[in-house]
């Protein structure tokens, strides 16, 4: 899809702003939940229609809708959630391993450190829409690939796995993780929806 035009700094900036604004509820994703939450509806096994993803986005109860102004500005909202997840989908295609996941950065003892706690919640929210099909990878050889997302996007840990992310640094080290292995996410789906077609 060389014709795709990716979504413009203009437009991310205005869904990141209409997130954070007062028309949507304190539980509406920040853009860097989303984008994760989309990464895994485009990495993942079976395809999630816009209907099904979008009203999580909102929050998980049917009156964290937002406010909309009119229907129009409705359509172009829902729009650019679906640009965002096209962009993931182009780019996971085109070039897997210049993918760059949208994570936080804040300076640490003086030092910036990537923070993908919200990242991999959003993207544990994405594999719950298709949770039965998510369990071929994560009964795999390769079910280490979801580690790291596992550890800082999980409700829960266990308690022998919070010395694991306790501190920002060990976080940071995950978010690498991460970053590594979603080239390899993107493979492992890529083979099986192969293996359905034939």
């Amino acid at each position: 899809m060389p014709d795709h035009q990716l979504m413009s700094d203009k437009e991310f900036d205005e869904l990141d702003r209409f997130l954070m604004s007062e028309r949507c509820s304190d539980e509406a994703m920040t853009m860097d939940a989303l984008h994760g939450y989309l990464t895994a509806i485009a990495i993942g096994p079976d395809p999630v229609s816009t209907d099904e993803w979008l009203p999580r986005v909102w929050g998980p109860a049917p009156e964290d809708e937002p406010e909309f102004r009119t229907a129009s500005q409705a359509d172009h909202i829902r729009r650019l959630c679906e640009r965002m997840l096209d962009d993931i989908i182009v780019t996971l295609a085109v070039a897997p391993k210049e993918f760059e996941p949208l994570f936080c950065e804040h300076l640490w003892k003086g030092k910036p450190v990537l923070d993908a706690e919200a990242w991999a919640w959003g993207f544990t929210e994405g594999m719950q829409l298709r949770a039965s099909a998510w369990q071929a990878l994560q009964t795999s050889a390769q079910a280490g690939l979801l580690r790291a997302i596992y550890l800082l996007g999980a409700e829960e840990i266990k308690e022998e796995e919070v010395a694991l992310v306790d501190d920002p640094l060990k976080c940071h080290k995950l978010a690498i993780e991460i970053e590594a292995s979603l080239p390899q996410i993107h493979r492992f789906w890529a083979a099986q929806k192969k293996l359905k077609a034939h």
